[in-house]
């Protein structure tokens, strides 16, 4: 998967590469009346894809996040879920004793 990711990332350079040295000319952007802003092509181009990037890679960042404290909450209510429904061992003291020498309220006196 991870060559899938580089193969990707390369091409888009590429053509990013392609695309900046076939229209490396200047632009004149106008913002307001008064203010004009000269730019090349390219950096206009990767700006406008970097400010449309922001707003969705900031609400993928907090839905994953979101997501993962979910999960978290879910395993951890399912692990004392399964602790509080599993048997309990019995314990040396609830067990009756195997044979009457054994218990504690007898005396040898009583045992005859």
């Amino acid at each position: 998967m991870q060559i899938i990711r580089t193969i990707g990332w390369v091409l888009v350079a590429v053509i990013l590469l392609v695309f900046s040295i076939n229209n490396w000319t200047p632009v004149e952007v106008k913002i307001w009346e008064g203010l004009v802003l000269e730019t090349k092509i390219p950096a206009l181009v990767i700006v406008s894809f970097l400010i449309g990037l922001l707003p969705v890679l900031v609400l993928y960042t907090g839905t994953r996040w979101r997501l993962n404290r979910r999960i978290k909450s879910l395993e951890t209510a399912l692990r004392s879920a399964v602790a509080a429904s599993a048997p309990r061992e019995p314990v040396k003291e609830d067990l009756p004793p195997a044979y009457p020498e054994e218990s504690p309220h007898l005396t040898r006196n009583e045992e005859k």
